[in-house]
C-alpha cells in the first residue's frame, strides 16, 4: 500500500472550499455551509497507487475528494480487477459502508489524492437536522445509479471501439466540468485501466485505441490518454453526454 498521511488540522475550510467556486456545484446555505464546517474532522493526503478503502474492510470516516483522480474497483480471487467507475472532485466515498457495514468495493488513488475526512457516526445529525444535505446525499446515490447504469449498458451492448470511445469520452466531460485539465487535456490512465474497466484483454484494448488515434480522436501518451476530439468520441459511442445541471457535494 503506498504512502497516506492524516491531517486533522483544517487545512482547507469549508468557507474557502475551491469547489465552492466552481459553477458545476450547487452552494450551501449558511446552517448547511456551518454543519459541514463541524462534521468535517480534517484531510488526507494520498499518493498515487495508495488504497483508500480495502473490499470488505470497516471504516469510522467517509471522504469527500478535495483534489485528484481515483477509481472503484472490485477483484475476483484470482487477481482479476473490474473497474467499476472514476472519482474525482466532490464525489463522497465510503458511504456503501455505513448502509452495508463493510465495504463491497476498494478504491485507489489514480493520482496524488487529498480527502475531506468525516466520521461516520455523526451522519445521522445530517438526517435529523438538514433535510436538504440528507436529500443530496440521495442525489448522489441515484446519480451514481445512473452512471453505472450507462456503464453496463457499454460493456453489455457497445462495441470494444464504441466502449473505448464512451469511457474516454465520459471522463473528459467529467474532468473539464471540474476544471481539472491543464493543457493538453489529458486524462492521467493507462491502458490497463481500460482494460479492466472495459473488461477487454490489454492486447484488444492496444488494438481499439490505436483505432481512435488513426481516426485523430486522442492521442496516447506516455502519462496517458489526450483528448483531441471529444465530441467524435461521444458522437461514435451514440453518447448523449451527462446532464448539463448543478449537482450537490457534502
Amino acid at each position: 500500500m503506498a504512502k497516506a498521511k492524516t491531517t486533522h488540522e483544517m487545512k482547507t475550510p469549508c468557507v474557502r472550499c475551491p469547489l465552492r467556486e466552481l459553477k458545476h456545484f450547487r452552494e450551501f446555505n449558511s446552517e448547511e455551509l456551518e454543519f459541514v464546517s463541524r462534521f468535517k474532522r480534517g484531510e488526507l493526503a494520498v499518493d498515487a497507487g495508495a488504497t483508500i478503502f480495502v473490499e470488505g474492510a470497516h471504516s469510522a470516516h467517509l471522504f469527500t475528494v478535495l483534489h485528484g483522480w481515483g477509481f472503484r474497483y472490485k477483484t475476483l480471487e484470482d487477481g482479476r480487477r473490474q473497474i467499476l467507475n472514476y472519482v474525482m472532485p466532490g464525489d463522497l466515498i465510503g458511504l456503501q459502508g455505513t448502509i452495508m457495514g463493510e465495504m463491497q468495493h476498494s478504491i485507489e488513488a489514480l493520482s496524488p489524492v487529498s480527502l475531506c475526512v468525516f466520521e461516520r457516526d455523526k451522519l445521522p445529525g445530517l438526517y435529523n437536522k438538514h433535510p436538504s444535505l440528507a436529500f443530496d446525499l440521495t442525489w448522489i446515490a441515484a446519480r451514481e445509479e445512473r452512471i453505472l447504469d450507462e456503464h453496463l449498458l457499454s460493456i453489455g451492448r457497445r462495441s470494444a471501439l464504441e466502449r473505448a470511445a464512451y469511457l474516454i469520452a465520459y471522463l473528459h466531460q467529467r474532468a473539464a466540468t471540474l476544471e481539472l485539465f491543464e493543457r493538453p487535456d489529458l486524462v492521467p490512465i493507462t491502458q490497463q485501466h481500460i482494460a479492466d474497466t472495459l473488461g477487454l484483454s490489454i492486447v484488444h484494448t492496444n488494438k481499439t485505441l490505436k483505432k481512435l488515434a488513426d481516426r485523430k480522436l486522442i492521442r496516447w501518451q506516455d502519462r496517458g490518454c489526450s483528448v483531441l476530439d471529444a465530441e467524435g468520441l461521444a458522437a461514435l459511442a451514440e453518447w448523449e453526454g451527462l446532464e448539463d445541471t448543478k449537482r450537490p457535494f457534502i
